[in-house]
């Protein structure tokens, strides 16, 4: 298990490349609404994560928490893979950055 500090780092980075995704994603035109949706929700609850984290001792509730975030992006990825041309290369790009992040990250809690 990384360190609390290590972890409260790298989750900080996720978080802000997670958050720059789904702004570029509420912005975007023409984006579909699925994928809108899961960004928007991930955004929210990264950062839900990222405050019970602050406070959870509990490993195991730590890992739960980052293995819920990466479905979310599994959700995102699968979402932007199957999109039918609509999503620019840059948010496509920016899409598949936060979902390697998390699950990164999730591989090195495990």
């Amino acid at each position: 298990m990384m360190q609390a500090n290590e972890l409260q780092q790298r989750l900080d980075h996720v978080e802000s490349t997670v958050h720059e995704a789904a702004q570029r994603c509420q912005s975007a035109q023409a984006v579909p609404m699925d994928i809108k949706n899961c960004m928007q929700e991930l955004d929210q609850r990264i950062g839900q994560a990222r405050n019970m984290m602050q406070s959870a001792q509990d490993e195991q509730q730590m890992r739960q928490c980052v293995d819920d975030l990466e479905q979310l992006g599994d959700r995102a990825k699968d979402a932007c893979e199957h999109s039918q041309g609509n999503i620019d290369d840059e948010l496509k790009n920016a899409i598949m950055q936060a979902h390697r992040e998390l699950s990164d990250l999730k591989h090195q809690l495990h």
